[in-house]
């Protein structure tokens, strides 16, 4: 199975921009997808940015679109999550995640591997 480790989190102001990585390690040649969702306290998971792993369609929730760029290495296995104009209503603990299996990107059961999960902190 994949393992997938985050990274790039932290804190920054409103109106900056940070990038987040995530190195999946293990069983990657068959992945079907990968992305990140984020979840804030007291609220579910959400889908934030998926992609098909071998290229092709991604998915943006509309809240992100044109603010967030998702990106795939794919001979690195590493898949990145390219965040501007951030408000602090984009503060979460973002999630990497990934499935072998072909399902819908935008539904949050579609993944069964996780990441341990990175926060990012947006101040005003």
């Amino acid at each position: 199975q994949v393992q997938l480790v985050e990274s790039g989190g932290g804190l920054v102001q409103a109106g900056g921009s940070l990038s987040l990585s995530c190195a999946a390690s293990g069983r990657t040649f068959n992945l079907y997808a990968m992305g990140w969702l984020r979840q804030t306290p007291g609220k579910e998971r959400d889908v934030v940015a998926t992609s098909i792993w071998s290229g092709g369609s991604t998915y943006y929730a509309d809240s992100v679109k044109g603010q967030f760029t998702i990106s795939r290495d794919n001979a690195n296995n590493t898949v990145y999550l390219h965040m501007n104009s951030l408000k602090p209503e984009d503060t979460a603990v973002y999630y990497c995640a990934a499935t072998y299996y072909l399902s819908p990107l935008k539904r949050i059961n579609s993944y069964a591997y996780w990441g341990q999960g990175i926060q990012v902190t947006v101040s005003s």
